[in-house]
Formats: C-alpha cells, structure tokens, sequence
C-alpha cells in the first residue's frame, strides 16, 4: 500500500487540499503516496474543487498496524485517525504547535505561518518541482482561506507572497475578488444540521489533563448561525456528552468584521470564557472582539488559563 496522507479530523479546506498536493509532491519526489480524507468537506472546499477541476479525496480506509502514513495540517494525535499510535508516521507537514512524539526519524517540515499550503509551496520551490495550474490553484486556496485574505494575525509575509506567485500560475489575478468567491461558499450553511455546523471546522485539545472541544464557524453573516444558537447550543450539548468532554466552545467568527462571538453552553464555559478572556457572557454569547484566530489568539489562552 502507497503512503497514504491525511490531514485533520473534520477536514477544512488546507486539511483537503494540503493532502493532495503533498500526495503529488511526494509522487513527484519518488515517494508513491495517496491522499485520503477524515471526514466530509465543507461547502467551500467543495467550491474550491469543482472550481480547480480536481475530484475529491477517497475517506481514509482501514490501515493496518504498521501502515505507512503522512500528516498535513495537525500532528495531535486527538485531531487524527483513531487507530494513529498503531501507524508509523513517515512525515509531518504542519504550520500548528508540535504535539506528537516519534520512536523513529521522520521527515518534519514545521513553519509558523498562515497556512499548510504555503509550506508546500516553499517546498515545490525549495526542491525545483514544477507547480501545475491544479496545484497552485488548491494552495492558493487554502492560503486565503486560512488566513482570512490575509485578514487573520496568523498572517506572513510568506503567506502574501505565496499567495500572489500562486495566483500568478493559477491564473487568478484578483485575489479579493476570488477570496469573497470562497467566503460566500463558506458561509452556505442553509442545509446543514447543527451538528454539521458545529463540526464544519471542529478540533479536540488537551488542556490540564481534560478534554476540550473548540469549533469555528466562519461566514460573512453571522445572523443565521445566531438564528439557530439554541440548536447550536443543544448541539454541543450532545457533543460534550457523547466523549465526556470538560468544556466545549464554538466561535462564530464574522470574517468581513473580524469579530468573534462564541456559544457559551453553560456555567463550566463561562467561567473558563471570563477567565482567559475577561469576556463578559450574555444571552449564551460571549464576545471575544477581533480575537479570529483559534491557533494563535484563542487555543493559547485557554492553555495557559487551563
């Protein structure tokens, strides 16, 4: 069986995309790789491709103990395939804090930038690989996903520069105009349940020895994820029994405003939400101000709070 690549549970658009291009990277390099999925895609990523043309990756199957594997966007083991501990993990491409440990060598490329898909681009470019319109147009997509066009603090130099390469090979040369393109697909959530809402974007952390799980919801109108708040709310409720969770949280993130507004489900969240973040909780809501960013402004706070 080839490599098979995989990014996160609950895959957003840099956990797809990334997958495939660095299944064709490695391809590319010598290494057979295939790229999987851990879960369903999100009404963006589904614009992103169909629009490039390209078909989406087959679910992840059941892998041997022993299987070869590589991570795109996470190396926490809560974020991954289930049976992870019993694989051997070949190589890790990650722009996220590292987690996992490792009893062999393996091959890391960790970068502290907006998104995966710029570490793959550098690493198209870094080695002389040739970036086919399909692949530059999947990173590029990723890139203003992740970074909110550039809007979100997780944003890089690299990241602009990645971008505007990328668009040149693409052939995108409106950036903002593709950008709201992808915001309008993001923010479709008219036939989603709340559970599928509320796991659009959906990640488990480990802080002081509990369990934590952190949604983002992102659109450019929040009224109609507000409309349905006590849907939401029942909806993590279920979650938060189901795998005996200490807390769990879902920000609302309003990305033309860049504000964050997070379902508060009970007294355990809001005291947790006042004490990291000095928020002041009404109506279920808690208002987190132009804290956008859950890998750079919120999962550190709650880790040093918790």
């Amino acid at each position: 069986m080839t490599l098979a690549v995989f990014g996160h549970l609950n895959p957003d658009t840099d956990a797809i995309t990334s997958a495939l291009v660095y299944a064709s990277f490695l391809n590319k390099t010598g290494v057979p790789a295939t790229a999987y999925r851990l879960g369903d895609l999100n009404s963006e990523t589904k614009f992103v491709l169909e629009r490039a043309g390209v078909q989406a990756p087959a679910p992840v199957p059941a892998l041997e103990k022993g299987s070869e594997v590589a991570l795109t966007d996470h190396n926490e083991a809560a974020q991954s395939i289930a049976n992870l501990s019993e694989l051997k993990i070949t190589h890790i491409v990650d722009h996220h804090k590292a987690s996992l440990s490792s009893s062999e060598p393996l091959f890391l490329r960790f970068e502290p930038l907006g998104c995966t898909g710029t570490i793959l681009a550098k690493l198209y470019v870094e080695n002389n690989v040739h970036i086919e319109v399909w692949e530059a147009d999947l990173m590029l997509s990723a890139i203003l996903s992740d970074t909110l066009h550039y809007r979100s603090p997780t944003t890089t130099p690299a990241d602009r520069e990645m971008g505007a390469y990328l668009g040149q090979i693409a052939g995108v040369l409106d950036l903002e105009k593709y950008a709201l393109e992808q915001f309008d697909a993001k923010s479709d959530l008219g036939d989603l349940s709340a559970a599928q809402m509320l796991r659009t974007d959906y990640k488990l952390f480990t802080f002081g020895g509990k369990s934590y799980g952190l949604g983002v919801l992102e659109s450019t109108d929040l009224s109609y994820a507000l409309g349905r708040k006590a849907e939401l709310l029942q909806a993590m409720q279920d979650e938060k029994d189901e795998h005996n969770l200490a807390g769990i949280f879902l920000s609302l993130i309003d990305i033309l405003e860049q504000k964050n507004l997070t379902l508060v489900l009970g007294p355990d969240e809001q005291k947790v939400l006042e004490g990291a973040f000095q928020a002041t909780v009404k109506d279920d809501v808690a208002d987190l101000g132009p804290l956008i960013s859950r890998k750079k402004q919120v999962v550190p706070a709650l880790e040093g709070y918790l």
